[in-house]
């Protein structure tokens, strides 16, 4: 696998935005949502993470999310994750916009995030607006089977898009933003298939892909390397050194 064009690109192509998907998530041993053995696999989405199973049934869906989010803790970040961040860090990555929500960008040391389809990191009452931290919400999980809002005493939602809801709009807003102002977008590990995150490569002025299969936006690609995102990021930063 030859990464040299990729940082040619990137070195070249400045400012340079990054969208991750599912596939950068996988490589930590994260399940994807799609395939045979993904997530929705087993389970129906829309009983245990949609905002009507919510509202009509949140323990049940609280009990979905409080396995996931002890099994995303569990994950560490990968090889791509920790590129992407060297990446930024060299001047080479402007911001991280990712669809993930497993916080393994800014536990690897990425910081500018924009997080589209929220994160594990705080969960939120649909009243009051008010927030609760994940060691909050974990330490009302271990004794009710819902965590509640201090101010009001609803039931809090977690702190992710769930189906049925809109993207959070200051994120889409700033996503948009940092897309219409990037040289280069440089998708990493999504096949672009969730709208409306699949239209921001549209937005850039040049496209570039790292995604083990075909995407929606392959003919649009100026370079598309099928390939692990990891070792394909490692390379890249290899190459540029």
């Amino acid at each position: 696998m030859s990464v040299a064009p990729l940082a040619a690109l990137l070195r070249e192509s400045q400012p340079c935005v990054v969208l991750t998907g599912a596939g950068v998530s996988t490589e930590s041993g994260i399940p994807d949502f799609r395939s045979a053995s993904g997530i929705w696999a087993d389970v129906d989405p829309f009983e245990v993470a949609s905002i009507h199973a919510f509202l009509s049934n949140p323990e049940r869906v609280w009990s979905f999310y409080r396995a996931r989010i002890h099994s995303l803790l569990a994950a560490e970040p990968n090889a791509a994750h920790h590129a992407l961040a060297e990446l930024e860090r060299r001047g080479l990555v402007c911001a991280v916009v990712t669809q993930n929500i497993d916080t393994l960008h800014t536990r690897a040391g990425s910081r500018e995030i924009v997080e589209v389809h929220g994160s594990i990191r705080t969960a939120v009452c649909r009243g009051c607006g008010t927030e609760e931290t994940l060691e909050g919400v974990l330490a009302q999980l271990d004794e009710r089977p819902a965590p509640i809002c201090s101010a009001c005493g609803a039931i809090l939602k977690p702190g992710v898009v769930l189906f049925g809801e809109l993207l959070p709009a200051g994120a889409m807003e700033r996503a948009t933003e940092l897309a219409r102002g990037a040289e280069l977008m440089l998708v990493v590990g999504s096949s672009l298939e969730v709208w409306p995150v699949a239209g921001l490569p549209l937005e850039a002025r040049a496209l570039a892909i790292v995604n083990r299969g075909p995407t929606a936006l392959d003919d649009r690609a100026l370079l598309k390397v099928d390939a692990p995102a990891g070792e394909t990021l490692i390379a890249v930063v290899e190459a540029l050194d």
